[in-house]
């Protein structure tokens, strides 16, 4: 064999055996890749939280406006014009709430209770106008039911003082002892004890005027009932001169109606319909 031919056939074992070992490059390119993409997944999987979310505000500020002119457009989904926009729909009125059954239960003990006292007040007149016509005192002893309350007037003339003066007559004091009794029985109702005068002005020692002595006559008709058995955590006096008249100042007719002390039952329930409204 020649050596040309010898030489090509050592060239050609070279080039075979250095194809045969290739595979190791292409291999290696393929392990370094698949450790790049390790790692890149490595890396997103661990978000640094704090810094993502000031990113997230800092792109938020730069599209709301503030940094970017016209950011709000970029935050719209799609190029939409003003026209293409969605008419803002008016909003849903606030629903009122529907009466439960409870209020309606409510509703009717209220009712029933008012019905009561109008009933109360009622028998409580009856015994008192019928006690007046016993002893002719109609036109002395009057009852009323008002909205306030049940209101037993009594004239001080005939009945209750003399003129200008607040010591109870002796007439006085069976009237109030009866009127005591019905007190006693009725127990819950607070009592009004009221003084009024005509507008005739008075000056004496003890009473410089009309207010003095109202409010002395009330103030001396409570502690006459409180002495009766009537609590006296329920009695109030007080005294309006001549400011609630009854009948007109000009006569002495009318003047002798506007003398007078009102012993008032003070309503506890108010309701719309019935007596109450009276």
């Amino acid at each position: 064999m020649s050596a040309r031919a010898r030489g090509r056939r050592r060239r050609g074992g070279g080039e075979s055996h250095e194809n045969h070992e290739r595979w190791l490059l292409t291999y290696s390119d393929m392990i370094t890749l698949l450790m790049a993409l390790f790692i890149v997944m490595f890396a997103i999987s661990n978000v640094n939280k704090a810094k993502f979310e000031s990113l997230q505000q800092t792109l938020q500020e730069a599209f709301s406006g503030k940094i970017l002119p016209g950011g709000t457009a970029i935050q719209q989904s799609g190029g939409t014009d003003e026209s293409d926009e969605s008419v803002p729909e008016p909003p849903i009125p606030a629903m009122a709430p529907a009466h439960e059954e409870g209020d309606h239960g409510e509703d009717e003990d209220d009712a029933l209770e008012a019905l009561k006292e109008e009933q109360d007040f009622e028998a409580l007149k009856r015994k008192l106008d019928a006690y007046a016509r016993r002893h002719g005192l109609q036109d002395d002893l009057q009852t009323t039911i008002e909205r306030r309350g049940l209101v037993i007037r009594l004239l001080t003339d005939r009945v209750l003082f003399d003129s200008g003066k607040a010591e109870l007559k002796p007439r006085a004091r069976p009237i109030l002892d009866h009127i005591a009794r019905l007190l006693v029985i009725d127990r819950r109702h607070p009592v009004v004890v009221e003084g009024h005068t005509d507008n005739v002005p008075i000056h004496n020692p003890v009473y410089p005027s009309n207010w003095e002595l109202s409010g002395a006559r009330a103030s001396r008709v409570v502690r006459y009932l409180i002495g009766r058995g009537v609590r006296a955590g329920r009695m109030e006096a007080t005294g309006f001169a001549d400011r609630h008249p009854v009948s007109t100042n000009r006569t002495a007719a009318g003047r002798r109606r506007n003398r007078r002390v009102e012993i008032v039952l003070t309503r506890l329930n108010y309701w719309r319909q019935g007596g109450a409204d009276r």
